[in-house]
């Protein structure tokens, strides 16, 4: 799966989990909580939803590489080719 691929996945998670929220608008180096007005509620039905697409696991510890989007979609090209390789 492409960097392109998996920012794209991320994108739809994140719509899922705040559908108002203007994707398109999103600074890729801002905190997303911030931007999205998310709660932590919302980060961990994002991250489970992350793992359910792409099938990479994300341990608590690490939820904060996700707190940009630029952040998230490094940590998970990372990780899923890691787990390609594997």
């Amino acid at each position: 799966m492409t960097k392109d691929e998996i920012r794209a996945t991320v994108l739809r998670v994140l719509g899922d989990i705040a559908p108002e929220a203007d994707l398109g608008a999103l600074k890729p180096d801002v905190d997303l909580r911030e931007q999205l007005d998310l709660d932590s509620m919302d980060v961990l039905n994002f991250v489970v939803g992350l793992h359910a697409a792409l099938g990479v696991e994300i341990p608590e510890a690490e939820y904060s590489k996700f707190a940009t989007l630029d952040g998230g979609v490094e940590y998970l090209t990372a990780r899923h080719s890691a787990g390609a390789r594997g």
